[in-house]
C-alpha cells in the first residue's frame, strides 16, 4: 500500500492528529471535524442534520421549532400527499416526507380516523409498524421545494420592454397591469392592442360570414397546465364568466393519444375517463412504453405496488419499450421481462396479439357474448361490451349500430333470433349476415367480426416486422397474457405519442376486453373516485348567477365535425368535393394546446386577440416547438396580447407581454385527486404552509392565479366574483374576494360528504399547526369549522383501504359499456382525406395528416435512426428551477446501443449532432446496452432555454444564464412539421396529439 495513503487511513481512523501525514493536513482537518474547509459542523456524529419534528416516548411531543403541515407535492403530475416541515424562525420549508394517511405516499395507509399523535408514533424509529406504514417522498419531492427561494422567481408583475422573446422586462404594479390588459391601447409602441374589456363581447359574431363560430369573446383563449388542484377555479369561475369557449390543458403534448384511445374504448368522449391496472392483485402486467418503477402516473404508488406484487404475490411485469427500464429487475427472476420493441411499433405488436388471441380462441367468449347491462346483472358480471352488437354495412346508415327505437338489436345465441339486446343473456359473437326486422333487411356485421377483420388484415409476419418482435414472442405473450383470466392487465401512456397513437391505445385496451378484466380484482380499474368537493352538499362552487355556457367553434377545431361547418356546406352547395378541408378538424378530441398558435396565425378557423397562459409551457413540451417560437415573436402574426401567469420565466412565458406572479408548490391552494391507480376515494388538500413570497394586492392577498382572476373578474364586471358570488345549497350567498373563500368551502363540502367526518380536537389543531387558520375557518365554515380542520390536518380525505374491494370485484366500478366498436369514431371522417375512420382498432403505418407514409417522406437511407423520449423517476418538466435537483441529475444524454454507436464510428462520451428534417440537437453520447439497435433515447426534463438557462434583464439588473439550467438535451427540438399542413407540427392523424416519438433522424460526430 502507498505509504501516504496508509498513513492517511491510520490518521483518520485514530482521529488523533490532523498533521499525521504531510500533504493531507487540510483534508484531515475536514475529515476529523466532519466539516468543510475546517469549519466545525453542529454535531460530530449527526453533522448538520435537522432537529427532529418531535420525539416519541409513550406519546408524541412536538418540537415547537417546527411546524408540520400537510400539503400536495407538485414536483410532477402525480400530486402525492405529503407532510411539510417548516422552520418557524426562518419561515422556510426544510424537509418534505410522505403523508401516512395518503394512498399515494403509503401502502397500506393509515385508517383515516387514526389520531394524529398516533400517526407520528407509528412512524417513529422504535415502532414495530414503522416499516409497514413507512411514508415517503421521491427524489423530486425531497428537493423541488427549493424553487420557492429561487433567485429568478417572478415576485412582481412584469411587462416586456423589448421585442417578444428578448427577455427584457420592467416591474410594474398589479393595478397598472390590470388597467392595461383590460383597456388595451398602444401598450408597447407597436400599434394598438385590443383589451379584454372590448374582446369580451357576447353578442357580436367574431366572423359575420360564419356566425356559428360564436361571439367575439371566443377570441380570448386560456391555456392551463395539468390539473394541479385549481383547474375548476379557472374553468368554471373565470372561463365561463368571460364567455369564451377556449380553454385547453396540456393533454395534447402529454398523453392525449392514450386518453383518447381509452375514451373510445370506454365510450365517453366528454369526460375522457381512463383505466389503470389494479397492481394490488394483478398476476400478469403488460405495460407499453411506460414503466411503473420509473414513470407513469401515479408512479411512486405504482412502483411500491409493483415491488410488493413481485416479492409477496405472484405478479409478473412485462415491459414493452425500446429501452430497458427500472421496472425490469434481475433480482425478481422470471417475474420480470423486457420485450424490446421498435419506437412506434406498439400498434403492430398489439394487433398481432389480438390476432393470436382470436385465432387460438384465447378470448373469454362467455363474457364477450353479454350484450347488455341487464344481462351483466343477471349473470353477476362486472362489466359488458358491445362485441355482439350489429353494425350496419348498407349505404344508408353505414357504420351505425343497428337500433330500433334507440334499442340495440343482437342475435340470440340460443335460438338465432334477432332481438333487443336487453332481453338476451348470451348473443351471437361473430355475425356477418343479412337480417330482417319489421319487414326491413339490413346487411350487418357484429363488432367482434369487424375487430377480427382488422386483426387479420395483415399476417403475423407483417406485424412482427413492423414492431421488431419475433412471431414466436408475439404468440407466447398472447398465450401467457390470457392464461391468467381476469388477473391480467395492460397499461400505456406517453410511449403512444406518435402519428398512430390513438389506434395504438385503442388496440392495447382491447386486450383487456378479450379477457373481461374491467372492474375485477387484479384487472383494470377506473379508480375509486373522489368525495364531492367543488359541487357538494353545502356549496355549488362551479355554479353562480350569470354563468355563461360558451358557444361556437374552438380555436383548436376540436369537438366539432368538419361536416357540420359552413365551409363543408358551402362546397357541397357549389357542387364541389368538400374534401380536403382547409385544415384538419377533430370531431371527438377534447383539447389541442399544440394547435392554437398555428391556427391563430393561419386565421383558421379564426384569429385570437388575447391569450392567458397559466403555468403552461407548450414551447418546451411540444415536439417541433421551434416553429411555434417564430410565430410568437410577431404579435401581429400570432396573438396580439399574451398574459402569462407564471412563477418563473419559462420557455413559453418569455414570449408573453405581461407576466403575473403565481404561488409556488407549498404556497398554493388546491384539491387534487389521483389517476386511476387506486381503488378508493381520494381528495388531497393543499393550502399555504408558508406565507407566499410574491407581491400583494391592496387588500393584502398575494398575487397568484386565483387572486388575479378574482381581481380581473371584478375589473371586467364579470359574474361570479365579489359580493354574493358563491351559492350555498341553503339559498344563501357568500363573497368571493380571496382564494380562501373558494377553497375552504370546497374543503367543507368534502368534510360533510357521506355523513361527514368527526370534529377535530384542540390538541390535534396544535399538532397540525392549524392555529393560523382557526379564525378563517370559523368565519367561513361556522359550526362545521372543526370538521373542515379535521381533513386539513390529515391532508385530505381518504377512504380506507379495505373499502376498495368486495370479494373478487372492485367496489367502485366503471358502469358504462366497453366499446369493441365505437360508433362515434366509425361514423367520423378525416377532414383532409375524406376517409372514414374505423370504429375498431386497426393497423396504420406512421403517416402525415394527408396519408403519406413517414417511411416514404423520410426514407431510412437518409434517416436511419429512430429517436424516442423517455421519462425518469427524477426529472420532470417542473423541476428545471430546482437547484438541488441539479445535484441529483445534472444533465441528460443521447443514449445509444454500443453496437449501433460503433457501427457509426462513435464512442462513449463523444459530442454528437442529431438531425431530423426540421431540427437539430447536440449532446453527449452515452452507451446503453439496454436499448433497441438503430435507435436513440433522450430523457425528458432538461435541455432548457429558459428558467435561468438564458440571460434575462429586469429593470436595470441583468441575470446571467446558468449553464446548469441549459445542460442536457431536449428531444422536442427534433420535432417534425407536417408538410401536408400549413405551419402545423406532426401529430396523430385521428386526434391531433403531438407526435414526439419515433422521429426519423441521423447522427454525426460534432
Amino acid at each position: 500500500m502507498n505509504k501516504n495513503r496508509r498513513n492517511f487511513l491510520l490518521g483518520t481512523s485514530a482521529v488523533a492528529t490532523t498533521a499525521a501525514v504531510a500533504g493531507y493536513k487540510d483534508t484531515l482537518k475536514t475529515a476529523v471535524t466532519m466539516s468543510r474547509n475546517g469549519k466545525a459542523v453542529d454535531d460530530p456524529i449527526y453533522t448538520n442534520s435537522l432537529l427532529t419534528e418531535g420525539k416519541v416516548t409513550n406519546k408524541f411531543i412536538k418540537n415547537d421549532n417546527f411546524s408540520i403541515r400537510t400539503s400536495v407535492c407538485n414536483g410532477c403530475t402525480t400530486h402525492c400527499g405529503v407532510r411539510v416541515k417548516v422552520d418557524n424562525k426562518k419561515e422556510e420549508v426544510v424537509k418534505v416526507t410522505g403523508n401516512p394517511y395518503s394512498p399515494l405516499s403509503s401502502d397500506p395507509w393509515l385508517d383515516f380516523n387514526t389520531p394524529l399523535s398516533e400517526s407520528f408514533k407509528v412512524l417513529s424509529k422504535d415502532s414495530k409498524l414503522s416499516s409497514l406504514y413507512r411514508s415517503t417522498a421521491c427524489a423530486r419531492g425531497n428537493v423541488v421545494f427549493d424553487k420557492i427561494n429561487d433567485k429568478l422567481r417572478v415576485l412582481k408583475p412584469l411587462k416586456r420592454v423589448g421585442k417578444r422573446g428578448e427577455n427584457k422586462w420592467i416591474e410594474i404594479e398589479i393595478e397598472q397591469l390590470l388597467e392595461e390588459v383590460t383597456k388595451g391601447g398602444n401598450l408597447f409602441g407597436e400599434g394598438e392592442v385590443e383589451g379584454l374589456s372590448s374582446i369580451r363581447d357576447l353578442k357580436t359574431p367574431l366572423k359575420q360570414s360564419n356566425p356559428e363560430m360564436g361571439p367575439k369573446a371566443n377570441q380570448l383563449c386560456i391555456l392551463g397546465t395539468g390539473d394541479e388542484g385549481r383547474k375548476a377555479f379557472m374553468v368554471h369561475r373565470f372561463r365561463n364568466a368571460f364567455g369564451t369557449v377556449n380553454y385547453q390543458g396540456h393533454t395534447s403534448i402529454c398523453g392525449l393519444s392514450m386518453r383518447s384511445g381509452e375514451a373510445a374504448y370506454l365510450g365517453d368522449f366528454k369526460k375522457y375517463p381512463h383505466l389503470k391496472p389494479d397492481f394490488e392483485y394483478c398476476e400478469y402486467l403488460l405495460t407499453f412504453g411506460t414503466a411503473p418503477g420509473q414513470a407513469g402516473n401515479p408512479f411512486k404508488r405504482q412502483a411500491k405496488l409493483l415491488s410488493k406484487g413481485r416479492v409477496n404475490e405472484n405478479l409478473k411485469c412485462v415491459t414493452i419499450a425500446p429501452m430497458l427500464t427500472n421496472s425490469d429487475n434481475i433480482a425478481v427472476g422470471d417475474k420480470s421481462e423486457w420485450i424490446p420493441i421498435l419506437p412506434g411499433g406498439d400498434l403492430a405488436f398489439a394487433m398481432g396479439l389480438l390476432q393470436v388471441i382470436i385465432k387460438e380462441n384465447l378470448y373469454n367468449e362467455k363474457y364477450l357474448s353479454i350484450p347488455s347491462k341487464e344481462a351483466q346483472t343477471s349473470l353477476k358480471e362486472a362489466s359488458f361490451t358491445n362485441a355482439t352488437h350489429l353494425i350496419i354495412q348498407d349505404k344508408d346508415d353505414n357504420s351505425k349500430v343497428l337500433k330500433i327505437d334507440n334499442k340495440e338489436l343482437v342475435i340470440d345465441e340460443k335460438d338465432g333470433v334477432l332481438k333487443e339486446a336487453s332481453i338476451v343473456k348470451q348473443a351471437k359473437l361473430f355475425v356477418d349476415d343479412i337480417v330482417l326486422y319489421k319487414n326491413k333487411t339490413y346487411k350487418v356485421k357484429s363488432a367482434m367480426t369487424l375487430l377480427k377483420e382488422n386483426a387479420f388484415e395483415y399476417d403475423l409476419e407483417f406485424f412482427s416486422n413492423e414492431c421488431g418482435i419475433s412471431k414466436d414472442k408475439i404468440i407466447q405473450t398472447a398465450r401467457e397474457f390470457t392464461s391468467h383470466g381476469r388477473k391480467a392487465a395492460i397499461d400505456c401512456h406517453g410511449g403512444t405519442m406518435h402519428t398512430t397513437g390513438f389506434y395504438t391505445t385503442y388496440a392495447i385496451m382491447m386486450l383487456g376486453a378479450m379477457i373481461g378484466n374491467l372492474n375485477y380484482k387484479g384487472g383494470m380499474s377506473a379508480g375509486g373516485g373522489r368525495y364531492k368537493d367543488f359541487k357538494g352538499s353545502k356549496y355549488n362552487l362551479i355554479s353562480y348567477d350569470g354563468k355563461i355556457k360558451p358557444k361556437g367553434y374552438r380555436i383548436d377545431k376540436t369537438r366539432v365535425a368538419y361536416e357540420k361547418t359552413a365551409e363543408y356546406k358551402q362546397k357541397l352547395s357549389q357542387g364541389k368535393n368538400p374534401y380536403p378541408a382547409k385544415d384538419t378538424w377533430y370531431p371527438f378530441t377534447n383539447a389541442l394546446e399544440s394547435e392554437i398558435v398555428t391556427n391563430s396565425a393561419n386565421d383558421y378557423p379564426y384569429k385570437l386577440k388575447a391569450l392567458i397562459s397559466w403555468n403552461a409551457n407548450f414551447i418546451y413540451g411540444q415536439s417541433g416547438m421551434q416553429n411555434i417560437k417564430k410565430l410568437l415573436e410577431n404579435p401581429k402574426t400570432s396573438i396580439p396580447l399574451i398574459i402569462a401567469i407564471d412563477p418563473f420565466i419559462n420557455e413559453t412565458s418569455q414570449y408573453a407581454d405581461y407576466i403575473v406572479p403565481d404561488s409556488v408548490i407549498y404556497e398554493t391552494w388546491g384539491i387534487t385527486s389521483a389517476w386511476a391507480g387506486h381503488q378508493t376515494k381520494i381528495n388531497t388538500l393543499r393550502f399555504p404552509t408558508i406565507k407566499p413570497k410574491q407581491a400583494t394586492f391592496k387588500n393584502g392577498e398575494p398575487i397568484c392565479m386565483d387572486s388575479f382572476m378574482i381581481e380581473l373578474g371584478k375589473k371586467l364586471n364579470l359574474p361570479g366574483f365579489g359580493k354574493n358570488a358563491i351559492l350555498g345549497k341553503d339559498g344563501k350567498k357568500y363573497p368571493l374576494n380571496a382564494a380562501k373563500d373558494f377553497y375552504i368551502r370546497a374543503f367543507e363540502n368534502i368534510a360533510l360528504d357521506k355523513g361527514g367526518v368527526p370534529n377535530i380536537s384542540d390538541k390535534e389543531i396544535s399538532l397540525a399547526n392549524l392555529e393560523p387558520y382557526v379564525k378563517t375557518l370559523k368565519d367561513i365554515c361556522g359550526e362545521n369549522w372543526r370538521k373542515t380542520a379535521y381533513i386539513m390536518a390529515r391532508g385530505g380525505r381518504f377512504e380506507n383501504k379495505e373499502d376498495g374491494y368486495i370479494k373478487n370485484k372492485l367496489v367502485h366500478k366503471y358502469e358504462n359499456m366497453i366499446n369493441i366498436y365505437n360508433q362515434t369514431v366509425g361514423t367520423s371522417f378525416h377532414s383532409m382525406t375524406g376517409e372514414r375512420f374505423h370504429g375498431t382498432p386497426r393497423f396504420y403505418l406512421a403517416r402525415l395528416n394527408n396519408g403519406e407514409f413517414l417511411n416514404k417522406v423520410y426514407p431510412k437511407q437518409k434517416y436511419p435512426i429512430l429517436a424516442f423520449s423517455y421519462k425518469s423517476n427524477v426529472l420532470s418538466q417542473s423541476t428545471a428551477s430546482s437547484t438541488k435537483m441539479q445535484e441529483i441529475r445534472f444533465s441528460t444524454y443521447i443514449d445509444m446501443n454500443p453496437k449501433t454507436a460503433k457501427k457509426n464510428s462513435l464512442r462513449h462520451g463523444d459530442m454528437v449532432k442529431i438531425s431530423s428534417e426540421d431540427g437539430v440537437v447536440t449532446g453527449m453520447l452515452r452507451y446503453r446496452n439496454g436499448i433497441y439497435p438503430e435507435c436513440i433515447g433522450i430523457e425528458h426534463g432538461l435541455g432548457r432555454d429558459a428558467e435561468g438557462a438564458v440571460e434575462v434583464k429586469i429593470n436595470d439588473k441583468t441575470f446571467e444564464a446558468r449553464i446548469a439550467r441549459k445542460s442536457g438535451v431536449n428531444i422536442n427540438k427534433l420535432g417534425l412539421l407536417d408538410k401536408s399542413r400549413k405551419l402545423a407540427t406532426l401529430s396523430d392523424f385521428v386526434v391531433g396529439s403531438n407526435a414526439r416519438q419515433a422521429i426519423p433522424v441521423k447522427i454525426s460526430k460534432v
